[in-house]
């Protein structure tokens, strides 16, 4: 998941993505899905049913929305990830978005979930502009995720001893802003305005619970930013120590999400 006080900058570091297709199966299984008000919400604004998935991945928010009965055509520069996506039921073609070939194809919707902060702000949403049908609707979205307060400094201290440059690091040590200010959304809200073609961004929010027994936690944390570009030794060393954090908390915590979307139309005509 991504932490929002760090998106602004992370289209510039493309290079963590491609880490999150080295183990596609473990990426898909643990990473949390989308609440069904913000898919369901998503898909009745849109004109029609015929969305653009960017950054796919493996196709977890693509099979929500088809869940919902819409046709998804997914575009995603993982190869590893678009297999699985593909062998799950998604059609996918490989590339990143600003490079991709529409091939003169419109859709009602593009979405985006979780993986909008690797495209160019401005850049992304020009070219979103240039897709979508009259009406249409883009909507990037990310689950945010805000620990206890106590399971924040536990994990802090254990990423700042073990690997201090670490995204991880920085996040559990920086203060929380509030959701809708964070630098991850205001990022893509002023590409937004910049790039043209959309009416005034809006962004939704969807508020949402899991508990997290340790073995959940511990099998998700290798898919979670740069933890894939650790040392075998060091991300070892961080999944022993905070097994044992949360072991001291009782074997499991309250993971509180806030699922966001930024979203904007194209002009009816």
């Amino acid at each position: 998941m991504v932490n929002s006080k760090l998106g602004g900058e992370l289209h510039q570091q493309r290079g963590t993505a491609e880490n999150y297709g080295l183990d596609a199966e473990r990426y898909d299984r643990t990473r949390p899905r989308y609440p069904d008000g913000l898919v369901e919400r998503i898909a009745r604004s849109c004109p029609g049913n015929e969305l653009l998935n960017v950054g796919a991945g493996t196709g977890i928010e693509a099979r929500q929305f088809q869940a919902a009965g819409c046709t998804v055509l997914g575009v995603e520069p993982d190869a590893r990830m678009a297999e699985f996506a593909r062998a799950h039921g998604t059609e996918i073609e490989i590339a990143r978005f600003e490079e991709w070939d529409a091939a003169d194809r419109r859709f009602d919707g593009i979405v985006s979930g979780q993986a909008w902060h690797w495209v160019g702000p401005e850049a992304g949403a020009a070219k979103a502009a240039s897709v979508l049908r009259p009406s249409g609707r883009f909507a990037a979205f990310w689950n945010v995720a805000e620990p206890p307060a106590e399971v924040r400094e536990a994990f802090r201290k254990i990423y700042v001893e073990v690997v201090p440059d670490a995204l991880a690091t920085r996040a559990y040590s920086m203060p929380t802003p509030p959701v809708n200010s964070s630098p991850l959304l205001t990022k893509t809200v002023e590409g937004i305005r910049k790039a043209g073609g959309f009416g005034e961004p809006e962004q939704w929010q969807f508020e949402w619970e899991y508990v997290y027994s340790k073995d959940e936690w511990l099998d998700q944390l290798p898919t979670q930013g740069d933890h894939g570009q650790f040392e075998p030794e060091k991300l070892e060393r961080v999944l022993t120590e905070v097994g044992a954090a949360i072991d001291a908390m009782g074997g499991s915590f309250d993971m509180k999400y806030t699922a966001v979307a930024v979203t904007a139309t194209r002009p009816a005509s």
